[in-house]
């Protein structure tokens, strides 16, 4: 199934994230996590892109296997920023082998090489390029593409990064999913801003569950999100504590989840960083909700 069926139905949704192994030593532990977040029956999940050579065949093992033991639409992360065209057209004929249908189109984070080197000899320098290639191939695939409600942290102004966001949607990008966002009312107001920009493709807006106080230098530093004092708040009360921590993380996300279904947002994306314990907290919390119509 797309996932832009999925995100077009007039119900409620909740998705997750997961991430392939950094090493093989890891594929079985990783295995079972993303096989107990699959159980707990998601509308879709999606599988980030291990970018080191040895390893990013695992995002394609752990996006089919979930797909045959869970029959759960899935989606597959491809970056293009550090591979070759052969490389990335191997990759889509891999995708096609193995039954995937979605893929979330991404630049790819620069790597010291690439910023010490500069990017004249890529072949790709932008998500754009990825999703026009992804729309040439004869795949039908689904196209994800992802956006900053914050700005991305190369843009000069909101404004063109918006204008960009627009390209990759023009380009061939189904919907759009957030990187990481805390505050709700930064998201709503970036939706208002892209939907007067003319985008009109589903968006997602991206939870991270934070449930230990180490996370949040590392979130910062990934997305740029802002954090509302009512989360520091959070963390500086509860942080020391990992039982109490973990706990107020889960109610933090959910609340987020909740008044964003309320405010008319259906479908909403979830950063499970690989817990079942924190996707099933968060499941459990928004339970009476999930797959219903609320007529207004």
């Amino acid at each position: 199934m797309k996932i832009v069926d999925i995100l077009k139905q007039d119900k409620m949704s909740l998705s997750f994230e997961v991430f392939p192994p950094k090493k093989e030593t890891s594929l079985d532990s990783v295995k079972t996590a993303t096989e107990a977040i699959a159980a707990l029956g998601p509308s879709f999940m999606s599988v980030t892109y291990g970018a080191g050579g040895g390893v990013s065949h695992y995002t394609l093992d752990i996006a089919k296997n979930i797909k045959e033991k869970f029959n759960i639409p899935m989606l597959a992360h491809l970056t293009c920023v550090s591979s070759s065209k052969e490389t990335v057209h191997q990759r889509i004929e891999d995708m096609k082998s193995a039954g995937i249908k979605n893929v979330m189109a991404l630049r790819g984070d620069l790597t010291p090489e690439l910023l010490e080197n500069g990017r004249e000899n890529c072949d790709y320098h932008y998500a754009v390029e990825l999703i026009r290639e992804l729309k040439k191939s004869d795949a039908d695939f689904c196209i994800g593409a992802a956006c900053y409600p914050e700005k991305h942290p190369e843009s000069r102004t909101q404004a063109e990064d918006i204008k960009h966001l627009k390209e990759k949607v023009d380009a061939g990008a189904d919907f759009l999913t957030t990187q990481m966002v805390f505050d709700n009312n930064l998201f709503l107001n970036f939706m208002y801003k892209l939907r007067e920009a003319g985008v009109t493709c589903p968006v997602l807006p991206g939870i991270m569950p934070i449930t230990n106080a180490n996370q949040v230098e590392r979130a910062i530093k990934l997305s740029g999100s802002f954090m509302p004092q009512r989360f520091k708040s959070l963390v500086d009360k509860f942080g020391s504590d990992p039982e109490a921590m973990k706990q107020a993380g889960i109610i933090y996300a959910s609340d987020q989840i909740i008044d964003l279904y309320a405010n008319g947002i259906t479908n909403v994306h979830v950063y499970s960083m690989n817990k079942p314990d924190v996707a099933e907290g968060i499941l459990k919390n928004v339970s009476a909700i999930l797959g219903k119509n609320f007529l207004a």
